[in-house]
């Protein structure tokens, strides 16, 4: 470790000089109140961004304990710290100046959801603070100007240390709301599983968003209203008594006419899986944190999955209890995500008419009368819903805008008027009864074994760096090979795409033949959940990693066509 004059005498020495001098620069440095590592230097000033990383001991950042007491408060307390260094980064980025990338000063860029993240970690025992950041070192063309680095470090970095990494530096009242919050939000989580629900949306939560290319709340949104029949009362740690919709487990049935925000509150319903920040308006939508939104996806690779329940005597006389395809349709591709959520651990199933096969759905009366069942290797999700919450314990909530055959199977229905539900199961099994007959029963299937033991890849080599690029946030390339993960509509940012690809790596290399895909991916989030997202990188790569779900990370690995399952 140097001192910060040391890295000043350094910068004046490479000045003018050619690009790569920079190297030099690695190591640490430190200023008055924190340690400046500068982990990996560009080699061109167009190149991807050097990165820096920032820490503070625990006695000089000097947060509260009672921030940071539970793990939801840490990773809450690291996700405003963050933002706020951002925001100050974003207002003296490019102040200083050059070609290519110079004078960037960047971070992770948070958005609704609260996720946890390489970029700033807090020790939950010593309170030691790390922030992880880009910065572009400037040159003129390819010439080193050391004059606008030491803008950067000696200046504009300190300022933005000074007023985000401090607690002197904040509002107490502001950070012990955003502790709060986290607390009563877990508090929620906690009361589902207490009273056999699988979500819960607060009165008064704005749904609907600005836009579709925007996730903050719509302005002069309709607040969410309870039915009285589904609303409940919890007394939260903090915000106290709070009232709104509880969902229990069961089959719901959301219907209404278009564009009356039945799939707004599916949306919902998806991303509570997540925390959300104060001022989104779904801070209170909280969702069993192992639900899955399940859609039909035509072309996606199948390996080895049993889909017997729903598809069975193919007149090719493919298999079906250990089906393979390269380009599945959109019924095998949509009964393989439903078998793959459950394998998963998934609890809840979302699902939305619109994004589903039709066929894999429902097959109506008079298509029953036309194409006896005998002819028909689909059996329709109509016909095992009941069978999977009362055999399985898997509970769904199905979005459905043209079909009232659901009726006859659902627990409760509720129906969107002008953004607001209205709980109406009565009437619609009234009307369904008077309609048509319920489906005939079937014979129980057998839940699957799960015993798919993959091995890795052949290109796929320990010595062997594979290459990983974001391409999106849901499209990922891994070495030669791209996944696309578009499928996967509860991924959230970018950098959870970035770190499903390495959690597809670190998975390949504990793939012998024995473990089975459940045991891969439930090692894997205990070892992060055990050490962190950094141990999936190696020293110095640890930037720009967001935390997936196990249901992510299964997801992922189903989707990655060179394994061999």
């Amino acid at each position: 470790m140097q001192s910060a004059s040391e890295l000043k005498s350094l910068l004046d020495r490479i000045d003018r000089c050619g690009y790569p001098a920079y190297k030099e620069t690695r190591g640490s440095y430190q200023f008055p109140g924190y340690l400046l590592s500068i982990d990996h230097v560009q080699g061109d000033p167009f190149a991807a961004p050097s990165r820096l990383s920032i820490r503070v001991q625990g006695k000089d950042a000097a947060f509260p304990p009672a921030l940071y007491r539970l793990r939801c408060q840490r990773v809450a307390l690291e996700d405003a710290l963050l933002r706020r260094f951002g925001q100050l980064a974003q207002q003296v980025s490019f102040t200083a100046k050059g070609s290519g990338h110079s004078g960037l000063i960047s971070v992770s860029r948070c958005g609704q959801q609260v996720l946890e993240r390489t970029a700033c970690r807090l020790d939950p025992e010593r309170g030691d603070l790390l922030l992880r950041l880009e910065v572009g070192f400037p040159a003129n063309g390819r010439t080193i100007n050391a004059r606008e680095l030491e803008m950067i470090l000696f200046e504009l970095l300190p300022r933005c240390v000074g007023r985000a990494l401090y607690y002197r530096s904040w509002d107490p009242a502001r950070l012990q709301a955003v502790a709060d919050l986290a607390e009563d939000q877990q508090a929620i989580r906690s009361a589902l599983a207490e009273r056999g629900l699988c979500a819960f949306v607060a009165n008064g939560s704005i749904l609907p968003r600005a836009s579709g290319i925007s996730p903050l709340p719509m302005p002069d949104a309709v607040p969410f209203r309870s039915p009285e029949e589904l609303e409940i009362t919890l007394t939260l740690p903090h915000r106290g008594t709070v009232r709104g919709m509880g969902l229990p487990r069961g089959i719901t049935l959301i219907v209404g006419g278009g564009y009356h925000g039945k799939s707004t509150l599916l949306r919902a319903l998806e991303l509570g899986v997540y925390n959300h920040i104060a001022g989104d308006g779904r801070e209170y939508v909280i969702t069993d944190d192992s639900a899955v939104k399940i859609r039909s996806e035509d072309g996606r690779s199948v390996r080895n999955t049993d889909i017997s329940a729903f598809i069975n005597d193919l007149p090719s006389g493919k298999d079906t209890l250990h089906f393979s395809t390269e380009d599945a349709s959109g019924s095998t591709s949509q009964a393989a995500n439903l078998i793959e959520a459950v394998e998963a651990g998934s609890r809840l199933l979302l699902i939305d008419e619109d994004t589903s096969a039709t066929n894999f759905m429902v097959r109506d009366a008079l298509m029953q009368r036309v194409v006896c069942r005998e002819m028909e290797p689909i059996t329709p999700f109509l016909d095992r819903a009941r069978e999977l919450f009362e055999n399985w314990g898997i509970s769904t909530v199905l979005v459905a805008g043209s079909s009232g055959a659901f009726f006859h199977i659902a627990d409760r229905v509720i129906q969107m008027e002008r953004y607001l539900p209205r709980e109406i199961t009565e009437m619609a099994k009234r009307e369904a009864a008077a309609f048509s007959d319920p489906p005939a029963p079937l014979s129980p299937t057998k839940k699957p074994d799960f015993d798919r033991r993959p091995l890795p890849g052949p290109e796929f080599s320990e010595s062997e760096r594979i290459k990983l690029k974001v391409l999106g946030q849901r499209e990922l390339a891994v070495g030669r090979d791209q996944l696309d993960l578009r499928g996967l509509e509860q991924l959230a940012d970018p950098e959870q795409t970035a770190a499903l690809g390495r959690c597809l790596i670190a998975a390949e290399k504990q793939m012998d033949g024995r473990r089975t895909m459940q045991q891969l991916a439930a090692e894997l989030d205990e070892r992060i959940e055990a050490r962190g997202l950094e141990v999936l990188c190696a020293p110095g790569r640890e930037i720009g990693l967001a935390r997936p779900r196990k249901q992510e990370i299964f997801a992922c690995l189903n989707r990655y066509r060179a394994l061999k399952l």
